[in-house]
This record gives structure tokens, sequence and C-alpha cells, in this order.
């Protein structure tokens, strides 16, 4: 059988592209496609494999400007010709499931979510700086990119959505329905710790609609210390909105991820996410959440066992909810068997039985692939803060 993996670009480094990566695992013998891949932002598993990009690759300052070239992605992913293959999977929240195919090919697009910037363009958009010409022109050209989202959703056979979240988001916009198959959690990756340390998390690209202000100005009003782990559009605003309790330590090597993962108070979450890894990645750590009730982290966060909800994207609540924590004794060993549930192993033999199902049986049913224990040690140089919890 002749196998093809295509991902929407590799531009940034996200779930998304931990997904493809995994697939990429799953399938060691497919050919892999995108539409722009950065080197150095691939992610380290597919560091080593040959990744056919399109004509967009060679356009001037893709790595700059690789969002303002949305309108080309369509063309882009057309141009790619996957028609040799028999099976192919593509990792989509935009593009991919566009991708041409023989007619005798099975397609299955693990949907991300259907195309946010297109579907949802108005809260995407409600906190993103614009000036007059970007608010004038964008809303035609997304109402034709998702006149195209529309006619794509029907290249694929079938619809892998990675939570019940987005399964209704798909039925919603395309009228297809999808099986669930939660993103594998790389749980080897991360270990508890002994040591808790006095400050709160945030892990995330610093973009507008995953709500990191809420963190910061909760934290700033209660005088907790909240570490940012992460870079993006949206750095500058926060920042300015940030007091002297909250640090930004940009993009961090996985070490050091794992190093403040484990030893932190608890994960702050205060976006809607379609899924949201971050949550099982801390649970792995030993370490619980304080979530925003909605998307992903509804269904995987045990209310009061795993982490704790907020009702409304409000600094009060977000507060509130901080305060109900503090009172609370969690669970190590409890919030690691919870991530466990969620592990590659899982996510792997799943789709291996979806894919059997759905007329394309793996020829290699050997044991999934399970990522080795993290062996990279880190020790921090935080100056001006005290680092433990009082006791």
């Amino acid at each position: 059988m002749q196998i093809a993996v295509v991902h929407d670009y590799f531009t940034q480094m996200g779930g998304a592209e931990r997904v493809a990566e995994e697939l990429a695992r799953m399938l060691p013998s497919a050919a892999l496609y995108t539409t722009v891949a950065m080197p150095d932002l691939l992610p380290p598993g597919l560091s080593s494999r040959r990744v056919e990009t399109s004509w967009m690759q060679h356009l001037p300052s893709m790595k700059r400007y690789y969002r303002l070239y949305f309108p080309l992605y369509p063309f882009a992913v057309r141009s790619l010709d996957l028609s040799r293959y028999d099976l192919v999977v593509s990792s989509s929240s935009g593009y991919a499931k566009g991708v041409r195919t023989s007619r005798d090919a099975i397609h299955v697009c693990y949907c991300h979510t259907p195309m946010r910037w297109a579907w949802s363009f108005a809260s995407y958009s409600a906190q993103e700086k614009a000036g007059i010409a970007r608010r004038l022109l964008l809303p035609p050209m997304m109402r034709a990119l998702r006149k195209w989202d529309e006619r794509a959703s029907h290249y694929p056979d079938h619809f892998v959505a990675n939570s019940k979240t987005v399964a209704a988001r798909i039925l919603r916009a395309y009228g297809r329905t999808a099986e669930v198959i939660h993103p594998p959690i790389d749980v080897n990756r991360f270990r508890p710790s002994p040591e808790q340390e006095d400050y709160y998390l945030v892990l995330a690209r610093l973009i507008s609609y995953k709500r990191i202000d809420l963190a910061i100005e909760a934290c700033s009003r209660l005088g907790r210390r909240l570490l940012i782990i992460g870079d993006g559009p949206d750095r500058d605003r926060l920042m300015a909105k940030a007091g002297p309790t909250v640090q930004f330590l940009s993009r961090l090597s996985d070490a050091e991820v794992e190093h403040y993962a484990a030893r932190c108070r608890a994960l702050l979450f205060p976006g809607e996410e379609d899924f949201g890894m971050a949550p099982l990645e801390l649970a792995a750590a030993g370490r619980p959440t304080i979530a925003y009730r909605a998307g992903g982290a509804a269904e995987t966060i045990l209310d009061g066992v795993t982490g704790i909800f907020f009702d409304r994207q409000e600094v009060s609540d977000l507060v509130e909810a901080i305060v109900r924590f503090e009172r609370q004794e969690w669970s190590a060993k409890l919030l690691r068997s919870h991530a466990e549930g969620f592990s590659a192993e899982v996510f792997q033999a799943r789709f291996r039985q979806f894919l059997a199902r759905v007329g394309a049986p793996l020829e290699d049913v050997s044991q999934p692939f399970a990522t080795p224990a993290a062996t990279q040690t880190f020790e921090p140089k935080l100056a001006g803060m005290p680092n433990r919890v009082p006791a």
C-alpha cells in the first residue's frame, strides 16, 4: 500500500504539528507533504524525514509573512499531486484536506478544527489589531476562503476529529460526521517532581484568542507569580499589560519546558481551544490546570480532580478560580494516571483500528511507537523572584 501524510504547513510548532509527527511515526513508510516547511520548525521526529513542499516554499520572506500569504494556500495544496497513493492521511486545520488524490484512494482527514479564521472570523479577529484597509478587505476574502473550505470538505472520504467539540463544528460547517480520536500526549516526556515552586504557568503561542491577557491580569491582581512560555504576534500587547510578578520566557527547549511544568503550582488555560494538549501534558507532570470550561478542556479535565474550571472569560472569574484552587490538595499520581489514557500508544491503537474499519488496514501491526523518557535536565536561572512555595 502506498501511503502519504500531508500537513497544512510547518511554519510554527504546536499541537497540530505534534499530531502530524505522530502520524508519520505510525506510518514510517509514508511520503510526507506540506505546502511550506521551515527546517528549524519541523517537529523533532520529522527532522530526518524527507518532506515534499509546494511552490510556496520559494516565496520571499516566508518565515516572516506566512500568515499574509493565506489566499495562496488553497492553490498550493491543490498543486500537490498525491494521485499515486492508496491511502492519504491529511492533518488539517485549514488547507490539507483539499489535496488531490486518486479516485480509488482512501483519504482520511484528521481535522484539528474547521478553518477557524474563515468560519469564526468575527470572534477570531475581535482581539486582533487591524487597520481600516484590513478591516475592509478581509471579510470578502474570508467569505471566498470559506466557500473554498466548504468545497474542500467533500474531498476526504472520512473525517477524524480531535474532540467532540470539533466533531460538532465539522457537522455544522461541513455536514460531515467525524470519529473522535483524541490527539497523542507524549506522557513519557513529562515526569512529576517532588519539588513545587511558587509560580503559575502559561504554555502557549502568544495569540489573542488564547486569552493570555486574563491570566496576566488575574495574577497581577492577586500578586501571584506567573511564568509565560511561548512567543507569538500578541507578545508586545501582553507585555504592556504585565505587572511585576509576570515573567515572559519566550520559547524554551523541551528540557526547560519539562522542568517548569513539573514544578509549577498549576497551568492557567484561559482560552477556548479545539482540544488543548497542555493540560494533559501538565497532568503527566503531576500538575493540575485552571481552565475556562469550554472546548476540548471540558472533555479532558476532571473538575476538582485534575483541575478547576471557571465559566466566564472574565478576570474576576479566573481570580476566584485561583483562590478556590489554592484551598485544595492535588494528587500527582492520579493526575499522571489520567494523562496516560491519552498516550501516543492509545492514539496509535485507536487510529489503526479506525483505518482497518474504513478499509485501509496497516500491514505493519508491530507495537505502537513509544516516546523514550526525556534524559536532559535543566536548572533554572531566574533572578529577582523567590522560587519555593512558602511553607
